[in-house]
């Protein structure tokens, strides 16, 4: 599927990526460049939400090793949340191998911004309530919350960072550095089911997925990079700009 690639069009593709993963590793809504890339070389919507994630995953794989590495993230968090995370993206993606991806364009859309006005305005997490983050077993709403996200990960992917950063900040008490790094942890989580389960359906168009994957890499490093040095309220502003810039990408689709 998708064997042969003229030189440019490798070469936009690997741009893309690049913007994708810093995109995605600050906050969100790097597939709203990704999708439409896909698309715009004949790829149908179904392959190109199942190719997205070829690159998504090599993105959140280096950019939770940054973010480990800066001790941003504790195995604690990952075993706590790993179970809704994993079960949910297995939901979200097989009914997605079935589904038109489009059918969720208004509740991704509703989702961005009104996430990304919530983060703006919602006060940070000071370090000692950071130290009463909840666990996602804590209440039913908890662990709803948690298993949702997933689910839209493994369905669409594309915004669902602004989803994670709202569960983590929002619901699970943590700080927006914090959030940000387990986001893509989360990522990785259920992309990886969700991957497997395109796999097996025969959904992926593997070299335009893993020429978004090259750049998505490189786009990552950098993200970690400035997200650990960014101040917490430049990087809110960063979420709102981009979240702005995401939803007129997915609207003009």
């Amino acid at each position: 599927m998708f064997n042969s690639i003229e030189l440019y069009q490798a070469i936009i593709l690997i741009v893309i990526g690049l913007m994708a993963g810093v995109i995605n590793t600050l906050a969100g809504g790097g597939s709203n460049l990704s999708l439409p890339a896909l698309m715009m070389y004949g790829l149908p919507a179904d392959v190109a939400n199942a190719t997205n994630r070829v690159a998504v995953l090599m993105q959140s794989i280096t950019a939770s090793r940054g973010f480990y590495k800066h001790d941003k993230i504790d195995s604690d968090s990952i075993k706590d949340s790993f179970i809704p995370l994993f079960l949910g993206g297995l939901v979200g993606a097989v009914t997605a191998s079935y589904l038109n991806v489009e059918l969720l364009k208004p509740l991704l859309l509703g989702t961005m911004i009104v996430v990304s006005i919530w983060v703006i305005f919602k006060s940070d997490t000071s370090p000692k309530d950071n130290d009463k983050r909840k666990s996602c077993f804590e209440s039913k709403l908890t662990l709803l919350t948690t298993f949702a996200a997933g689910f839209y990960g493994g369905f669409i992917q594309a915004g669902v960072g602004f989803v994670l950063i709202a569960a983590f900040v929002g619901v699970l008490n943590y700080d927006l550095l914090r959030a940000n790094a387990m986001k893509v942890v989360a990522t990785v989580i259920f992309t990886s089911i969700a991957l497997l389960v395109f796999i097996v359906r025969d959904q992926i168009a593997w070299l335009p997925g893993i020429l978004l994957g090259v750049g998505s890499i490189i786009g990552a490093q950098i993200g970690v990079k400035f997200a650990i040095e960014v101040k917490a309220k430049t990087l809110k502003i960063m979420v709102l700009v981009m979240t702005v810039f995401a939803s007129v990408a997915a609207f003009m689709q």
